[in-house]
């Protein structure tokens, strides 16, 4: 099974991504957490990709081995994302999103509707304003597996997200499951809820599993997903 490390030219800059499954297979994208890199799937991107699906989980920018160019504004993500397959020469992908990348996915299918084909959301942030903010991190000692400047733009975009990423949710007309990582979890688990409701195909589970729910839960979290997805597998074109 091919589990390269690549990397491609796309919006501007290189991004660094690992492929797993037959190249032929229908194509799954999967986006990491913050601080996180594309290897944070490595337990669940083969599982997936025995579907056979092909597999495609990229270091967002500032992450890992992709370019840290100091412009970390969500919609920069969201448009490296849309560059990204269109540089694979990919029409249209499932997309699983957790954390930040969960946002990212939801801004694409938001604005590009028509290369998402069904949305994952784990434990999704939504864009309500924190209350009270985030207070300014400090940054840790030595040498890190991202660009401190991220974390502190996304947190400027957490603290106080777009209106607008709020009012365009009724664009995301494809089916979305949405997975929750129960009261032990970071995020406010009704704005989880609120989401849900907001979108026209949406559906929500809880996997009581915190924050990671794929790394501490992964056997569930995968049965979910699989499910959801090989729905749209069955699904005539």
């Amino acid at each position: 099974m091919d589990t390269d490390q690549r990397t491609v030219q796309a919006n501007g800059i290189t991004l660094a991504y690992r492929v797993w499954g037959p190249q032929d297979a229908p194509p799954v994208l999967l986006l990491h957490a913050r601080g996180a890199d594309g290897a944070d799937w490595s337990q669940i991107a083969p599982a997936l990709a025995a579907g056979p699906r092909r597999i495609y989980a990229p270091d967002l920018r500032g992450h890992g081995r992709s370019d840290w160019p100091g412009d970390y504004a969500y919609e920069t993500m969201r448009d490296d994302v849309h560059a990204f397959l269109g540089a694979l020469g990919i029409a249209r992908a499932d997309v699983v999103g957790h954390s930040l990348g969960a946002a990212v996915a939801y801004l694409l299918a938001q604005h590009s509707p028509q290369l998402v084909q069904r949305l994952v959301l784990e434990d999704v942030p939504a864009p309500f304003p924190l209350d009270p903010p985030r207070p300014p991190a400090e940054r840790p000692d030595g040498e890190l597996p991202y660009d401190w400047a991220m974390i502190v733009a996304t947190d400027r975009q957490r603290n106080a997200p777009k209106p607008v990423w709020w009012d365009h949710m009724g664009r995301i007309t494809m089916p979305t499951l949405l997975i929750g990582g129960g009261p032990s979890s970071l995020i406010p688990q009704e704005q989880i809820a609120a989401l849900a409701d907001t979108l026209p195909d949406a559906r929500r589970l809880t996997i009581d599993a915190g924050h990671l729910v794929h790394e501490v839960r992964p056997e569930e979290f995968l049965a979910a997903v699989e499910e959801f997805l090989s729905s749209a597998d069955r699904t005539p074109s």
